[in-house]
């Protein structure tokens, strides 16, 4: 990372937090895996993929939405990594990726939200 040169210094030792400070890259990238949880449609496809694995159908009447709304959603999920899909025939399934940043959205849905997941408890 290049060095920053402050025009001020006030003794707080910024350069190594400097060091450290994320690229704009991965702020972005941070930032829009959050946008998925500004909405409160995706959040509750999340946490309803977080505890079983369904095919679109399913997850439109589990959510009282349309399938093509749901794909939208799912779609979006999808490129941010936080869900995975496999093929079985015809139907495509849905659920909880395995990462770190997925689990992490399930824990503060679980922790923060009191969300309780269902299956463990």
């Amino acid at each position: 990372m290049d060095k920053h040169i402050l025009p001020h210094d006030h003794g707080q030792k910024e350069e190594l937090v400097l060091e450290k400070l994320p690229t704009v890259e991965e702020c972005k990238m941070v930032a829009d895996l959050f946008k998925q949880l500004s909405d409160g449609s995706r959040l509750r496809i999340l946490w309803f993929l977080c505890h079983c694995e369904e095919c679109v159908s399913n997850i439109s009447a589990a959510m009282q939405m349309s399938d093509p709304a749901v794909s939208h959603h799912l779609k979006l999920l999808k490129n941010t990594g936080l869900i995975v899909s496999r093929r079985d025939g015809k139907e495509i399934y849905y659920r909880l990726a395995d990462t770190q940043a997925a689990e992490y959205i399930h824990r503060i849905c679980e922790e923060i939200f009191e969300m309780k997941c269902p299956l463990t408890r």
